[in-house]
């Protein structure tokens, strides 16, 4: 039935416009809070996860990381759950809460243990005070860094494509299941093609130029 909710029977009106617009208002916002992780963060952020493990230079304590201790899968979440509501449907949203919290709630901790055993007092005393996953705006404290809008479109263009694109093919299978047919409105082929065009200029500029490239960053 969800589908029914979101979509009518009738092409000229498929569907709730302002839903599409809380959908990507809630996309965004994890990408934005991504945005203003990256942007602050500095090389080798603190237990960052690579083929060779955890690696840590720094503890990243100021910023958005004093306000929460895993930002980036905070945003995450949001970015995942713009699509997911795409589908209407109150028990599948709920699973997927269920499902994201046991699959990063095992990476947290991964990473938690890293920061332990290397920064110890520095890590205890952030921790303490800092929650997890639910922002704590009382306790932010300015950057010790400034914005770097460069380190952002360098990190976060696949990101930023990728939520696009989940997007656009959970509306195409919407019309599919109710229309049976291929289908995809005009609007969302812009936001598509817009999208696409920054994605692809980004990955060129990242692949064969340096304009991208932040000393530090």
């Amino acid at each position: 039935m969800g589908w029914y909710i979101y979509l009518t029977y009738k092409r000229d009106y498929v569907t709730f416009w302002w839903l599409d617009l809380i959908f990507l208002a809630i996309g965004f916002l994890g990408l934005g809070i991504r945005i203003m992780t990256v942007g602050f963060t500095p090389k080798g952020t603190s237990g960052r996860n690579t083929t060779e493990g955890q690696v840590a230079e720094t503890l990243n304590t100021s910023g958005i990381y004093s306000t929460v201790r895993h930002p980036l899968y905070l945003g995450n979440f949001f970015m995942w759950f713009a699509p997911v509501l795409m589908i209407t449907d109150i028990w599948f949203a709920l699973f997927f809460c269920a499902f994201y919290w046991i699959y990063y709630e095992r990476i947290m901790f991964a990473e938690e243990a890293f920061l332990r055993r290397k920064f110890e007092k520095e890590y205890f005393a952030w921790a303490e005070k800092t929650p997890a996953f639910f922002t704590k705006f009382s306790n932010y404290r300015k950057s010790e860094l400034n914005f770097s809008i460069k380190n952002v479109l360098k990190r976060e263009y696949n990101g930023f494509f990728n939520l696009i694109l989940i997007m656009t093919i959970f509306r195409v299978i919407a019309f599919a299941i109710v229309e049976e047919e291929f289908y995809l409105d005009l609007a969302w082929i812009i936001v598509f093609g817009l999208g696409f065009m920054i994605f692809a200029v980004l990955k060129i500029l990242k692949k064969f130029t340096k304009v991208l490239d932040v000393e530090g960053r």
